[in-house]
Formats: C-alpha cells, sequence, structure tokens
C-alpha cells in the first residue's frame, strides 16, 4: 500500500507561481510512476502532469506545457510540480497520483492505484 499526502497549494496572483509537493510512502516507492491531475470547482477531474520512477520520461497536460514542470527526488520519495505563470483557470484541487508501470499511463484516471487527498490552489485576477 502507497500513501500520497500533498502540501504546498495556497492563494497567489495571477502570475504568480506555487510548488506543490507530494511526499509518498509505503513499500512499493521504488516501482512508481507519479503525476498530478487536479479537479475545478463543478468541472471532471483532470491530467496535469506525470513522470516515471527514473525522471527520465515527463508528460504534460497541453494547457500546462511551458508554464508547469515536474520533478522528483526519489531519495525522498517527494515528486513536485512547479507553476509558474499561473492563471485564474489553473484554480482547483491538486491531486498527486501514484501507480505501478508505465508514467504514460498516469494520463488516465482509470489506470491510477492511489491518490493523495489533494490541495487547493487558487490564483486570483
Amino acid at each position: 500500500q502507497v500513501q500520497l499526502v500533498e502540501s504546498g497549494g495556497g492563494l497567489v496572483q495571477a502570475g504568480g507561481s506555487l510548488r506543490l509537493s507530494c511526499a509518498a510512502s509505503g513499500r512499493t516507492y521504488s516501482s512508481l510512476a507519479m503525476g498530478w491531475f487536479r479537479q475545478a470547482p463543478g468541472k471532471e477531474r483532470e491530467f496535469v502532469s506525470a513522470i516515471s520512477y527514473s525522471s527520465g520520461n515527463t508528460f504534460y497536460a497541453d494547457s500546462v506545457k511551458g508554464r508547469f514542470t515536474i520533478s522528483r527526488d526519489n531519495a525522498k520519495y517527494t515528486v513536485f510540480l512547479q507553476m509558474n505563470s499561473l492563471k485564474p483557470e489553473d484554480t482547483a484541487v491538486y491531486y498527486c497520483a501514484a501507480s505501478n508501470g508505465l508514467a504514460s499511463n498516469i494520463r488516465f484516471s482509470s489506470r491510477i492505484e492511489y491518490w493523495g487527498k489533494g490541495t487547493l490552489v487558487t490564483v486570483s485576477s
């Protein structure tokens, strides 16, 4: 079993930056691809970004490419999402996600094995 705990959310003005963290615990971290989803009020949860265990492969939603960067520190069992040039439409609860196998699988919520409880990001205009 794997537990995921997000942190780093908050209120920021448009154009600002935030860095989200997701700390993982459990016995299978070494095989995990990890990533981030988000869910805005009244909308479905959507894929944001994913990263392989080796950090060799990363994926981004078109809406965040060039603004968000995913990374991980395996020594600290942590994955990060650096969010720059934030827009009001980035406002959402951000969820950490993890699954065994390919990072490309993280793009699909149906293939996620583990979820965090989420952290709220609010971007004011």
